[in-house]
């Protein structure tokens, strides 16, 4: 499955545009599904369960509190004994209503259910900013809290559990907690696969400006990091020759490498017509996703480098932490965390340098753990 996740700034018209590709998407004769994290875009009918409002083109809403409901309703299902024993008193539906910032996670449980064959064009239109960008590293997050919460190769041990319990006079946690984990981690890795794998690519949308170079450059930052690939960017509302306010706009278009310009027509899209009047093309190919490439430089420095690109980074907002086999890389506000490579973990960090857009981190292979010569 193609997928395309739209980003970009509040107010920079990143729905109105998501729902117009995913529109020319269908009427190009591709099986479509735009997700959104509200309201359906125009005003168009969508709620938690697919609607049609144009042949081709399906539209899905997340929505956060319901899932917020069926996660604390599942919860308390897995944790009834200890809740009891505890003398929690179980919440009902009606005290329940999801905190501030829970949209990003209900996009992503959307995700997961409505991706399916039947469609060969997703079209996500992301939350604003870097709170959509910070989706791409949710899923491998999520499951690496997952594993150390729950282990998978502590399953072994349920037999013991029973036992255990009676020793330490408390409730364990018993099979169902450890399948739901499952399900969760083959969950999350599908998700993951959706929003980082080949085929996926973000599109960024920005009006011409300070705010919109900006965004272009965290949007750059955020896709090589996660190595995501880049779609063409969409200027938005561009205005014409002459107009108030079109110089400043076209001393921003100037900075840009390549950009698709969208017009401004006057006025936001009020229907279909509206949206196709537009003229954004459906998506393309993906390019090719930019990789962390490993180099040995033994022979020369005596040193193995691993070189992260990063363009448009800046040095003041990077920083790096190692933890055991893991390598956890931030940049600005995005971060990313690899396990190493084999050859790697026989190595010693001695630093790392942001030098024509690249990370480049250093690693000393460890005396005694590699062959002489």
């Amino acid at each position: 499955m193609r997928t395309v996740l739209v980003t970009g700034p509040g107010g920079a018209g990143r729905t109105t545009l998501a729902a117009a590709t995913a529109l020319a998407a269908a009427r190009a004769g591709t099986p479509t599904l735009l997700l959104t994290p509200g309201p359906g875009p125009l005003g168009l009918p969508a709620g938690p369960e697919p609607t049609a409002p144009a042949p081709g083109l399906h539209v899905v809403a997340a929505d956060p509190a319901a899932t917020f409901r069926d996660g604390v309703r599942g919860l308390q299902d897995r944790a009834g004994a200890l809740l009891g024993l505890l003398g929690a008193t179980p919440l009902e539906d009606g005290e329940l209503a999801p905190p501030p910032g829970l949209a990003p996670y209900a996009l992503l449980t959307a995700l997961h259910r409505h991706a399916t064959a039947a469609y060969g064009l997703l079209v996500v239109d992301l939350p604003a900013g870097t709170d959509g960008l910070g989706l791409l590293a949710a899923p491998a997050l999520l499951r690496r809290y997952l594993d150390r919460l729950l282990p998978r190769q502590r399953q072994a041990a349920r037999a013991l559990r029973p036992v255990l319990g009676k020793l330490a006079g408390v409730p364990l946690p018993g099979g169902e907690w450890y399948e739901a984990a499952a399900r969760a981690e083959a969950a999350l890795a599908a998700s993951e696969a959706l929003l980082t794998g080949p085929g996926t690519s973000l599109l960024p949308v920005v009006e011409p400006g300070r705010a919109g170079t900006e965004a272009l450059r965290l949007t750059r930052v955020a896709a090589s990091l996660h190595g995501v690939a880049l779609d063409r960017p969409l200027a938005n509302r561009v205005l014409p020759e002459g107009a108030f306010g079109a110089a400043a706009q076209r001393a921003a278009l100037r900075t840009y490498e390549d950009v698709r310009e969208i017009p401004h027509l006057g006025a936001e899209p009020a229907d279909l017509a509206g949206l196709e009047a537009l003229g954004v093309p459906p998506p393309g190919e993906p390019a090719e996703a930019p990789e962390w490439t490993l180099h040995d430089l033994r022979a020369r420095t005596g040193l193995v480098e691993w070189h992260v690109p990063l363009p448009g980074a800046e040095r003041g907002e990077l920083d790096l932490y190692r933890f055991e086999d893991e390598l956890a890389v931030t940049a600005g506000p995005f971060r990313r965390t690899r396990p190493l490579p084999s050859a790697l973990r026989r190595c010693d960090v001695t630093g790392a340098a942001l030098r024509e857009d690249v990370l480049r981190v250093r690693f000393r292979p460890t005396p005694g753990l590699w062959p002489e010569g």
